[in-house]
């Protein structure tokens, strides 16, 4: 064969082997020209928040689907949330397998509206690795986001006040190495974690080193119910002779009118998840003296 028909030849195998290549990694590639740009809806993987946060608020909705044929139950714990531009943010999502084998999924994820995306910033998501689920089992998984204060300086996303998110899970095509989804339910507490569920639930009617609406809660592991000195307990906790520590207050805090029958708290945490990670939160905590208690009659 003439050398030239030989380099041709060559030319030609060179550049069917480029693109089958980029054939074979256009997925890939184009999952990450959309993580990089925010390319329809794709939002931002972050390790931190080092936005300011605004006064401005934005209401985050959330909308979850499994593929057809997917045998999980997906659902989101809450519907929406109203959340400070720049705040970085604690949501949980529950998923079952209602099959009778382990799954392994894998959540792809977007927001609406799509010029949104590159503002919409996630520090922790279930949906960054492939993950395993066992059969009938349940767990409920944080998800942590901020959205990037710089969108109310973009002429084209300032306008934006809701934003939703949006996930579906897919059969993991590769399943190999996944990580386990039981890991958000039966692993360490996350005291960091339960500081920013703390803001988020109880700090409306708690302060750490004050009684605002209810009483001062740096010091409450090891504190017997009912005795900080001048706050208006109701009778019933006043009577209980609770000790706090982790185990009564989950008992308490996914029921208190349950757990004690006359109390006026009327708020439950029922996510189990949120309320270990608030109590390991409530652990870390260094002992405070007591302070005085507020006019205003408590609710528990």
């Amino acid at each position: 064969m003439p050398l030239r028909r030989k380099l041709t030849v060559l030319a030609l195998l060179a550049v069917i082997g480029v693109m089958t290549t980029l054939v074979s990694y256009s997925v890939t590639l184009y999952r990450l020209f959309c993580e990089v740009t925010g390319a329809n809806g794709t939002t931002q993987r972050v390790a931190s928040d080092d936005a300011t946060v605004s006064a401005r608020k934005v209401t985050v909705f959330f909308d979850t689907n499994v593929a057809p044929g997917m045998p999980w139950r997906f659902i989101p714990l809450q519907r929406k949330i109203v959340t400070h531009l720049g705040e970085q943010t604690p949501v949980f999502f529950e998923a079952q397998n209602i099959s009778d084998r382990p799954i392994v999924g894998h959540a792809t994820f977007n927001v609406t509206p799509s010029k949104a995306g590159i503002y919409f910033k996630k520090i922790e998501c279930f949906c960054f690795t492939e993950e395993r689920l066992d059969p009938h089992q349940t767990v409920q998984m944080p998800v942590v986001f901020f959205v990037d204060p710089k969108i109310a300086t973009d002429p084209d996303a300032r306008d934006v006040d809701q934003i939703t998110l949006s996930y579906t899970f897919f059969p993991s095509a590769r399943p190999k190495g996944a990580e386990d989804l039981s890991r958000f339910t039966t692993g360490p507490a996350n005291p960091e974690l339960g500081g920013r569920l703390f803001a988020q639930n109880c700090s409306a009617c708690h302060e750490l080193d004050r009684a605002k609406v209810g009483p001062p809660l740096a010091s409450v592991i090891g504190r017997t119910a009912g005795t900080v000195p001048g706050y208006p307990y109701s009778p019933a906790l006043a009577r209980s002779g609770i000790v706090w520590t982790p185990a009564t207050l989950e008992k308490w805090l996914a029921g208190p009118q349950a757990d004690v029958p006359g109390a006026l708290m009327p708020m439950a945490i029922a996510n189990p998840v949120e309320r270990r990670d608030i109590i390991a939160y409530l652990q870390s905590l260094p002992r405070t003296s007591s302070a005085a208690a507020p006019e205003a009659k408590p609710p528990g």
